[in-house]
């Protein structure tokens, strides 16, 4: 058996940024993916929201791609998110997302950052945020998709 730790920092946004992830739905989209990424063998550490983008990690399978892991879990939970009626307007994520690996000496700092969102986003808008995490990590908006 392969013994595999491979630690994913995922961070997407609904779709346009639009600030639609209520205070009713954020408990409730948060439960659901996490029973989603059991029923689908995704090992989820850790996850946090706020109104228009989510924070994830996870740790990749042997079989599983991050790409793969990013479609089942924005995929699905759009669905159930529809599905439930809980808004009125269509719930979607945006395509984009940021797919940033974790060294073993970086997971509770990660972990941590996940769970401060809501005091995190009191200084700091979410654009910003993305725009940081774009320049901090070398990604040219030329050069990536």
């Amino acid at each position: 058996m392969p013994y595999t730790k491979v630690m994913i920092h995922f961070i997407w946004s609904t779709k346009n940024r639009n600030k639609i992830i209520s205070k009713k739905l954020k408990p409730l989209l948060l439960n659901h993916i996490k029973e989603n990424s059991i029923a689908k063998g995704i090992f989820l550490d850790s996850l946090n929201c706020v109104e228009d983008h989510i924070h994830l990690l996870i740790s990749l399978g042997t079989e599983q791609t991050i790409s793969k892991v990013a479609m089942l879990i924005k995929g699905e939970s759009s669905f159930w998110v529809n599905k439930q009626r809980i808004l009125k307007e269509k719930f979607e994520w945006q395509d984009e997302y940021i797919a940033l690996s974790v060294s073993e000496s970086g997971i509770s700092k990660v972990q941590l950052y996940i769970a401060s969102q809501e005091e995190h986003h009191h200084k700091k808008t979410f654009n910003e945020e993305y725009e940081e995490f774009l320049s901090e990590h070398g990604f040219n908006r030329n050069n990536f998709g």
